[in-house]
């Protein structure tokens, strides 16, 4: 008996749809492309020349990151154009701590079986992300593994490369007792805490993604895909006219987490928790779990995305410079002296 012969695409791979994809993404890829970019979406490498005039001793800052299962939503809904953006907001509120500017991105894509539709979708949102903060999305990687994902499944990482001058380099050195702590709202969970928010939504709760919550004014789905928030335009606003001491994107592990991770050895943070309006999202996962609130300060933002430390005599000129800006924020807590620690307090 002859053996049946195989190829690629009988094992699982089909370059022709992959191809298509393809052709999606250097469309979507060179709308983000300005005069730094010197290659084409396909070379083996992307070739990226910076514009270095107006600084003095430029610094590259870099950052790599994922979407967590915050995905899973996206394969509930059918929908998946807007977790590329996530990610690229996420990437940029991490470089933008250190007062960084974006210059390039790139991105992976792992799926068991590549759909180019689906891969189109996920590249708009990378592209009107990377287009929203002048960035180009220089390069990536689509890999069709079959076999390591569930069917209509797929992973994400970004990689993030932006500059700041070494002399304008924010990271916490100079924070000191006595500074003021600023908290900028978030608009939902951004991009941590899904694991706990979907066993809530959809074990506990028996929700499904289309489902209305009236106190969200929307459906459960739309509420977990709403789209991480860049903080770019309003910080840099901000460290152009401040001297900003340290910033924090509140990400995994929360205000205390994260916070901590730019405060000296002798200073504490604390933090006044009934200082802001905690968004009904909060609220609705923190009831229907139901879970104690020091386990959702450990797993969510819980309204606070983003955190900066500034001298206490300039406070309120930042306040009304980000209300100028459209922005919500609250003065949230103080430093003061102490081992490094952050300390939530009832207010």
């Amino acid at each position: 008996m002859t053996k049946e012969k195989l190829n690629y695409a009988a094992s699982g791979v089909d370059i022709a749809e992959a191809d298509r994809a393809v052709e999606k993404i250097k469309k979507l890829a060179k709308a983000t492309f300005n005069e730094s970019v010197l290659s084409e979406i396909g070379s083996f490498g992307g070739f990226f020349r910076p514009d270095i005039s107006g600084y003095k001793e430029p610094v590259f800052i870099s950052s790599a990151d994922g979407v967590g299962t915050k995905l899973k939503i996206a394969f509930m809904t059918n929908r998946h154009n807007t977790v590329g953006e996530d990610l690229i907001n996420h990437c940029v509120n991490d470089i933008l701590v250190h007062g960084a500017k974006p210059l390039f991105f790139l991105d992976y894509i792992g799926a068991g079986k590549v759909k180019h539709e689906t891969i189109a979708e996920i590249i708009e949102g990378f592209s009107r992300g990377c287009k929203n903060h002048g960035m180009a999305l220089l390069g990536g990687e689509t890999a069709e593994m079959p076999g390591m994902y569930a069917p209509g499944e797929y992973d994400l990482a970004g990689f993030i490369v932006g500059m700041v001058d070494k002399d304008k380099i924010i990271n916490g050195v100079d924070i000191g007792p006595g500074d003021t702590v600023i908290g900028l709202s978030s608009n939902g969970l951004h991009t941590n805490g899904y694991t706990l928010a979907r066993k809530i939504s959809f074990e506990i709760a028996g929700l499904k993604p289309e489902d209305k919550v009236a106190s969200l004014g929307k459906s459960i789905g739309e509420a977990l895909l709403t789209v991480h928030k860049s903080y770019y335009n309003v910080i840099h606003a901000l460290i152009d006219k401040f001297h900003i001491k340290g910033m924090a994107h509140i990400t995994g592990g929360g205000i205390e987490g994260n916070l901590k991770r730019i405060l000296p050895s002798g200073i504490d943070a604390v933090i006044n928790k009934g200082s802001w309006e905690v968004p009904p999202i909060f609220k609705f996962l923190m009831e229907k779990g139901p879970v104690e609130e020091n386990d959702m300060f450990e797993a969510f933002n819980m309204g606070i995305g983003f955190i900066m430390v500034v001298d206490a005599n300039i406070g309120d000129k930042i306040m009304a410079e980000i209300k100028k800006h459209g922005e919500t924020a609250y003065i949230i807590g103080k430093t003061g002296k102490g081992t490094g620690k952050v300390i939530l307090k009832d207010r």
